[in-house]
């Protein structure tokens, strides 16, 4: 049940930031495109063209691609493991 959930959140707050973004492009107070790429990072499990466009700029923009990666795997549920703690004091 909990995999339903925080999939229906992701879809909520997915669509919440496209909404947010398209507003964003013509109003000055938001970053559109910002918004907009939160929202297709959120949705790109569940909805197709969404993993296509990041696959795409994967592709395209190779220096993104370790972000979008851990970004990826955060979405997903499968988080970084903790870092460990530094040594002494």
């Amino acid at each position: 049940m909990g995999a339903g959930i925080r999939r229906v959140a992701r879809h909520v707050l997915g669509w919440g930031f496209l909404v947010l973004g398209v507003a964003g492009l013509v109003l000055p107070i938001l970053q559109g495109w910002l918004f907009i790429a939160i929202g297709a990072l959120l949705l790109s499990p569940d909805v197709p063209l969404f993993g296509r466009l990041l696959r795409w700029v994967e592709e395209h923009f190779p220096l993104l691609r370790p972000h979008l990666h851990r970004a990826r795997r955060r979405v997903s549920g499968s988080e970084d493991p903790p870092a460990a703690p530094p040594d002494g004091p």
